[in-house]
């Protein structure tokens, strides 16, 4: 049994303290929201982020961040990517000196263009730092169905203590040394699902949905390359499976946002009453200054972009995106 630390309890961040709960170790979640912290301890569900679930009764929750890391030998953030840096930050001086880090928020930090990993390994430093990716949906992880993802870390020990402390019956977890390109795949995965929305809110069909994804890769691959990762790992759980995930699952947020947003809304009013973040709206954002900085074609990263921030016509999208100069298919 170890103590395990849980900071943000969103819908991922619930069901991964409850998964570890579940699995008979001592975990604290902490929470920002008051009434996800009473909901928790008191009625063991968390109806405002992960709705319908029963949470492990042995779960704790609190407001501060100093109780949940207390003692914590396993603290996993999962946060919103725009709130990650601070929320570390605020509480590095409770993180015990031998903790392993984990890192299941995802996504790209705006401005700084920084991994999730780095910006926990700058705000918490002298800790091993693993990123945890992959294709898995919260309300299912919390319903205990058979999910698999990995865990990336340049530490092999840290990777490998990781996955047997969170690993059990229905999830899976591979290690990996990637970081880079786990963590990318993780990120840009949620570009691509806003594309996919978008794809159909318009109208389109299955033909169309399957050379998004199949180009969608490809520019992941590229940019995902050109910061020195690997391009197999984009053919793995955190790069494929994930993409697959969330472009095609009727769970996905950011897929769910693109439909609306295909359809005519606004990104405002899509986003309007939403307690859940769909992180590719930010992401896509930095991922166009980063593909800047590495002078790499995202093409339909770039048109997500136009559509969110520039009100470019959601309708007009694919019929530019398919006059596009002729190529080949794999890059030389």
């Amino acid at each position: 049994m170890k103590r395990c630390a849980v900071i943000g309890a969103g819908a991922w961040g619930t069901a991964l303290a409850d998964l570890m709960a579940a699995s008979g170790h001592e975990v604290r979640i902490w929470a920002y929201e008051p009434d996800v912290v009473q909901a928790i301890n008191e009625k063991h569900e968390n109806p405002r982020f992960l709705a319908g679930g029963n949470l492990t009764k042995e779960l704790v929750a609190t407001n501060e961040q100093s109780v949940a890391l207390e003692g914590a030998g396993l603290v996993l953030y999962a946060t919103p990517s725009n709130h990650l840096r601070a929320i570390a930050r605020g509480a590095s001086s409770c993180v015990h000196p031998d903790a392993i880090l984990a890192v299941a928020s995802k996504g790209i930090e705006l401005g700084t263009m920084a991994l999730m990993t780095d910006v926990v390994a700058a705000e918490v430093p002298n800790h091993a730092v693993v990123a945890v990716s992959g294709p898995s949906f919260a309300a299912e992880v919390a319903a205990r169905q058979p999910t698999a993802v990995v865990a990336a870390c340049d530490s092999p020990g840290a990777a490998l203590f990781v996955q047997e402390a969170m690993s059990n019956a229905t999830f899976r977890i591979y290690t990996h040394d990637d970081v880079v390109g786990v963590e990318l795949g993780g990120a840009l995965k949620n570009v691509m699902a806003v594309a996919t929305g978008i794809l159909e809110g318009v109208g389109l069909g299955f033909n169309s949905r399957a050379a998004l994804i199949t180009r969608g890769l490809a520019e992941m691959t590229r940019l995902g390359m050109s910061l020195g990762a690997r391009a197999s790992t984009f053919a793995g759980l955190a790069g494929i499976g994930d993409l697959v995930l969330t472009c095609t699952g009727t769970l996905s947020r950011n897929r769910a946002l693109g439909v609306e947003v295909g359809q005519g809304k606004t990104l405002d009013e899509a986003r309007a009453g939403k307690e859940t973040v769909a992180e590719g709206v930010v992401t896509t954002a930095s991922t166009i200054e980063l593909a800047a900085r590495e002078g790499v074609e995202m093409p339909i990263a770039e048109m997500v972009y136009r559509i969110l921030f520039d009100h470019y016509p959601a309708k007009l999208a694919a019929q530019e995106l398919m006059a596009r100069e002729l190529r080949a298919e794999q890059d030389a």
